[in-house]
């Protein structure tokens, strides 16, 4: 047995898993180790115990862009976060890494599994919005798969802006993203009225700009800096808003009003940024896994299609061979057939192209007689016609120059040629007579 190298055994493990498994797997685990890295992803193991005895476990990974969905779903279902010890039924993909190893990349989790091993925590009325179920409208506005154009409103001269459109336009993967500034104070008195001004501004320019989404950032401040966020009619324009708006005010204390009632919440200007970056991310890795699961599912079909093919081939073996028997049966009989009637009809040619051979015959010895005849009548027109015949008769023919003297010019003292028969004279033209 010829042994491997570690690069082809990993290359082997990697192919069998991506052959044999589909793209997504339904698998039910225990979260151990749940962490959130500084970017927003999400780490930790899956884990089947049996007591306190741990029978199996696998890394897993959930990416922020997925992280941040699938934790809003399941919080908004259970009334509780993701977090260590919970069982979860996860939806993943099965990725192999010739360095890091086996992995599931997470894609979604089920949380109406999860209510049987929690009970469902009611949330608690937090103001005027949610007595009138506002708090989150903003949030069934479906997040366009990649967010390419978006809005911001923000101060152009505030550093959380800065921050963000160096974090966009800079990102390390080229992505390139369509952003407008819709400027607006971000704090003070006037602030409100200039938000509302603003977001009705990016409602006018919404099907124009063919806008995903609405950004609203700020770079942190003090309390009372961030008060105007916790205004009613700018929640209520938050959450009524027909674009997903997400909110990356940058402060360290509770939720205002305005992050409560977006579709999204992040903390700082530039997690704003890197989470609509990884929605690209994640749209890459979602067409991978569709590229996958089409190799798989085009291979099975074809497999199918083969067996198929293979039941055929044998039914259509057998049926050939049987044509084939009852075709050779009446090959032979026409040939018969054909047989007698072609030497019947061969007698009947025979006598026929004798009949026509004679009158052939006949036709070509008349025919050459007419041409020997006719032969002879211009052998004697062509002895008649030839002009040695004529000078033997006594005519003579003249030349000046090689040229008959009937067809040129002739004046005195132009040296002529004329021949006879016999002869051939040279002569001098003295003097000429109109005839």
């Amino acid at each position: 047995m010829i042994p491997l190298s570690v690069v082809q055994l990993t290359s082997t493990i990697q192919q069998v898993l991506e052959k044999e498994l589909e793209p997504l797997i339904w698998v039910v685990g225990e979260l151990a180790d749940f962490r959130q890295a500084p970017q927003g992803h999400v780490y930790f193991e899956l884990v089947e115990k049996e007591g306190n005895q741990v029978q199996a476990k696998i890394r897993a990974n959930l990416w922020q862009f997925t992280f941040r969905t699938v934790a809003a779903k399941f919080e908004s279902v259970t009334g509780t976060t993701l977090k260590s010890g919970m069982k979860v039924l996860a939806q993943v993909s099965v990725t192999y890494h010739p360095v890091y190893g086996l992995s599931l990349n997470v894609k979604d989790i089920d949380p109406s599994f999860s209510l049987g091993e929690r009970a469902r925590i009611r949330q608690e009325t937090v103001n005027r919005l949610t007595q009138e179920g506002k708090l989150r409208s903003n949030a069934q506005v479906q997040l366009p798969l990649v967010i390419q154009r978006i809005a911001v409103i923000s101060s152009s001269t505030a550093a959380g802006y800065g921050d963000f459109i160096n974090q966009i336009d800079g990102n390390p993967s080229g992505y390139k993203i369509y952003h407008r500034l819709f400027p607006s104070l971000m704090q003070g008195n006037e602030a409100v009225p200039q938000l509302l001004a603003a977001m009705d501004h990016v409602a006018k320019q919404a099907a124009k700009l063919h806008l995903d989404a609405l950004v609203i950032i700020r770079g942190g401040g003090a309390q009372l800096d961030l008060d105007c966020f916790d205004d009613y009619t700018l929640g209520l324009k938050i959450a009524e808003f027909p674009l997903p708006v997400f909110t990356g005010i940058g402060h360290e204390r509770d939720e205002t009003i305005a992050d409560l009632v977006a579709h999204t919440r992040l903390k700082t200007p530039t997690a704003v940024a890197e989470f609509i970056l990884s929605s690209y991310r994640e749209f890459e890795d979602q067409l991978g896994i569709a590229a996958q699961r089409l190799d798989w599912i085009t291979r099975s079909k074809f497999k199918e299609e083969e067996r198929l093919l293979q039941s055929l081939g044998f039914r259509l073996q057998g049926e050939a061979k049987q044509l084939l028997s009852r075709g050779e049966e009446r090959v032979r009989t026409c040939s018969s057939r054909i047989f007698l009637a072609a030497k019947s009809l061969g007698k009947q040619e025979i006598v026929t192209l004798s009949q026509k051979s004679e009158l052939l015959k006949k036709e070509s010895q008349r025919y050459l007689k007419q041409q020997m005849d006719r032969v002879s009548q211009l052998e004697l027109q062509s002895r008649q016609l030839n002009p040695a015949s004529l000078l033997k008769k006594g005519y003579t023919r003249t030349e000046k120059e090689g040229i008959p003297i009937h067809k040129i010019l002739v004046t005195p003292g132009d040296q002529l040629i004329t021949f006879t028969a016999t002869q051939k004279i040279s002569s001098t033209v003295q003097t000429m007579d109109k005839k």
